[in-house]
Formats: C-alpha cells, sequence, structure tokens
C-alpha cells in the first residue's frame, strides 16, 4: 500500500504548470539540507520508538521524501512557482545523504 501512494499522488495531483528552474541554485541546497536534516531526524526518532534499524530507516528515508513532495505538489497550484523534478531530485539526494550520515553517526 505505501508504494502506491507516493506514485498515485503524483500521477492524480494534475500539476497545474512546471517550474522552469536550472539544477543548481541556492533552493537547491535548502531542499538538500533540509532533506538531509529531517531524514536523519526520522532515523533518531525510530531509533527512541524502539524501531529495528530497518524500520527507523524506512521511516527516515520516507518522512524526509513525503515532505518534499508534498512541498512540491503545494508548488504546482496555480499560484506556486510550479512543480519541479530538479527540486524532488535535490529533496531524495538530501534524504539518502541524512541516511547515511545518521547510520554512520550510529554505528
Amino acid at each position: 500500500m505505501q508504494r502506491i501512494i507516493l506514485p498515485a499522488v503524483l500521477l492524480l495531483s494534475g500539476c497545474s504548470h512546471m517550474a522552469q528552474d536550472r539544477w543548481y541554485g541556492q533552493d537547491k541546497a535548502q531542499h538538500f539540507m533540509a532533506s538531509a536534516m529531517l531524514s536523519a531526524a526520522g532515523n533518531e526518532y525510530g531509533q527512541r520508538q524502539g524501531w529495528n534499524n530497518s524500520r527507523g530507516a524506512n521511516f527516515g528515508f520516507l518522512f524526509a521524501i513525503s515532505l518534499g513532495a508534498s512541498k512540491e505538489l503545494w508548488d504546482s497550484r496555480a499560484a506556486g512557482s510550479g512543480w519541479s523534478w530538479k527540486d524532488l531530485s535535490w529533496d531524495i539526494a538530501g534524504a539518502a545523504t541524512g541516511y547515511a550520515l545518521w547510520q554512520l553517526a550510529e554505528h
């Protein structure tokens, strides 16, 4: 069920417009850093809840990605800046980096 939620939201959202942005810029660094911190925080939350390492890692990674996708969905409305696959890519890279750094710090 969890595996189909994000694709379903993306396919059914009907993005009103796409962003005309570049791959590099200040907002891309902000997407990367925010996702890295959210992913690491989600991993730590899972550990504090007594979850096994795999469950905490999944939660942290998906938490960061879902917030990034939600932000892009918000941007895709008519008054927003537009859906950006580039922003979402930086969110995914940040979430993966946050997970890796959290794992390195823990073990």
